[in-house]
């Protein structure tokens, strides 16, 4: 259940076959700046055969960047208290940063560009696989400030921007909440006190959830000021660009139309009536008036099955190879060769996630696995993100450049397969009820726990333009958004969430919330579509993966679909999908 690491750099945060690599990396992109500076330094006869190449070689060096710092990622994770790692971290986003200065200066060649020019680049043979991620970096680059000054941003960002993120990974690290079992009292980390949550005992729930947000209480200082300036930070600089708009960006990264996030958003809040019915419902089994917050996810009944791990994985390559032979291929190629970091010990981070080595053509998964049927669709979901990789494998580092939203597309797709077969094969009514109670609990949390941070996020950055906010306007607006998306069904919500949920200190990708429930419907609907098409629509599935870095979501769709998601067509099919197991559970629990 403990990953390999060494495959890719043996040593750990000692390897130094990591220290080469990263030094020749350094190395590479401090001379490739040269080479750019030679090629752009007249525009008017740019050498675009030189040029073409050059982007050949700034591919290169994007999988070989990438490669070490996943790497490094997964020394970080696995071990939080690792400072040689936390050391490396900050090196890699010292190289990072260079590398993104070269890389908008790339931008900005290709931003001007004349049509001459321009057709002459995409003639090149190496271009043509690539076309629309240039076309997009053209287009992009004339939105931003000049090279210098984003070069600039970025050069400050490392110890800045991203310092503020590193900076929240540090504080998770000291979190310890105070559990006692047996008799006895443990110190536990975030990621093991986060398991507690969803104990099939409601006062373990209670008590741990009291815990865990004077856990959280206890850290709210050092929370909000990273979560503050990290706004503060995107809000001026969004200034400076002349954006107007908080969610400019995450849009453009997500390759989506605000018109198909707010179609997206408005017919799941027609659908949520429904919902509601579960949650009181779910309330009425459990003998509460109301269901408190740490009740959402909490299993039915006093007693909860044990998966172990070997049998959760067996599970999932049975189910995949119902599907796809090359996704349960892919997926025994993932355990055979210890891809996946699952052991339940102290000291990892919470969460879970997929990174890809794009030069070993690999990927490895991470999260913590005790045994819950909720641990088995985790470890579905992180393969199928690994799928979506080997899916990509081959192709040119531009083109492997998928947004999240179709990320999360892959991989719950996966655990719809495991989680929807697990329904259905169930083999009498309690397992059943069990496991589509845990299906609907994935419904819930993306069409309201994911919107309540959307909410709030939205709502952060407009009280953030005014000036710092503090814990406890953070609290308020934090229950006010939950109490809105959960539609008043409950009777407690978690004021702290906005400092336990990593998600918001992600510097990489704003407002990394979203493009989970855009996947979690844009699968839903896909996975109607494989129902009804049967065995012929792994090949089809295969190639809307393949296209997922090189066209927008609205044109994915069409192309593989026939569908338009500006429409609310599209996305109420796929919420009928997740109403169905709603009809069925307050069938099965009428009485």
């Amino acid at each position: 259940m403990t990953w390999d690491l060494e495959s890719i750099f043996p040593g750990g945060s000692a390897s130094e076959a990591l220290k080469s690599s990263l030094a020749d990396v350094e190395q590479q992109i401090n001379e490739m700046n040269e080479t750019l500076i030679g090629l752009s330094g007249d525009r008017g006869n740019l050498d675009i055969q030189s040029f073409a190449q050059f982007i050949v070689e700034l591919q290169e060096v994007t999988k070989r960047l990438r490669e070490a710092r996943a790497y490094i990622g997964c020394l970080t994770a696995q071990n939080t208290k690792d400072k040689a790692a936390v050391q490396l971290s900050g090196k890699s986003r010292a190289i990072s940063s260079t590398f993104s200065a070269m890389s908008t200066r790339v931008d900005e060649v290709l931003g001007k560009l004349n049509a001459e020019q321009w057709d002459a680049l995409l003639q090149h043979e190496d271009m043509a696989k690539v076309a629309f991620n240039l076309n997009e970096r053209r287009e992009w680059a004339r939105e931003k400030l000049s090279p210098e000054q984003e070069a600039l941003v970025a050069a400050l960002s490392a110890d800045g921007y991203h310092g503020w993120g590193d900076l929240y990974n540090t504080t998770v690290s000291h979190v310890r909440v105070p559990y006692e079992e047996n008799g006895q009292v443990q110190e536990l980390s975030a990621g093991q006190a986060h398991n507690k949550l969803s104990h099939p005992d409601r006062e373990v729930r209670e008590t741990m959830f009291e815990r865990w947000e004077a856990a959280w209480t206890d850290k709210e200082d050092f929370c909000s000021e990273a979560l503050n300036h990290l706004g503060g930070f995107r809000l001026k600089l969004y200034e400076q660009r002349g954006w107007d708009h908080i969610l400019k960006e995450p849009l453009k990264i997500n390759r989506m139309s605000q018109q198909t996030l707010d179609t997206m958003w408005g017919t799941i809040v027609e659908n949520k009536p429904k919902f509601v019915e579960y949650l009181n419902r779910k309330a009425k089994l459990l003998g509460v008036p109301k269901l408190s917050w740490c009740d959402v996810e909490a299993p039915l009944g006093s007693q909860q099955t044990t998966i172990s791990y070997d049998d959760g994985a067996a599970a999932i390559v049975e189910q995949f190879r119902k599907f796809s032979e090359r996704m349960a291929d892919f997926a025994v190629r993932a355990f055979d060769n210890r891809w996946i970091e699952a052991e339940d010990r102290p000291g990892k981070r919470p969460g879970g996630f997929c990174t890809s080595f794009p030069v070993s053509e690999q990927t490895r998964i991470f999260m913590t696995y005790a045994g819950t049927p909720s641990n088995v669709s985790t470890l579905a979901h992180e393969l199928g993100h690994g799928y979506h990789q080997r899916v990509m494998d081959g192709l040119p580092a531009f083109a492997q450049g998928y947004a999240m939203n179709v990320a999360e597309t892959a991989s719950t797709f996966a655990e719809m397969i495991v989680s929807d077969s697990a329904v259905k094969e169930a083999t009498n009514e309690e397992e059943k009820l069990a496991l589509l109670e845990d299906k609907i609990s994935r419904s819930i949390a993306f069409y309201m726990n994911i919107h309540a941070r959307f909410l709030f996020e939205n709502r952060f950055y407009e009280a953030r333009k005014q000036g710092l906010v503090s814990p406890e306007q953070l609290n308020k607006l934090m229950v006010e958004a939950q109490e809105e998306a959960y539609c008043g069904a409950l009777s407690s919500y978690h004021p702290h969430f906005w400092a336990s949920k990593l998600h918001f200190y992600i510097t990489d990708t704003p407002f990394y919330n979203f493009p989970y429930t855009f996947g979690y419907l844009f699968s839903t609907g896909i996975y109607a579509r494989a129902q009804e098409e049967g065995a012929t629509f792994a090949d089809r599935y295969d190639a809307l993966l393949r296209d997922t870095a090189s066209m927008t979501v609205e044109e994915l769709a069409m192309k593989h679909l026939g569908e338009d998601l500006t429409k609310p067509d599209f996305w109420q099919r796929a919420i009928d999908v997740t109403v169905k197991d709603v009809e069925l559970f307050l069938e099965m629990t009428e009485k």
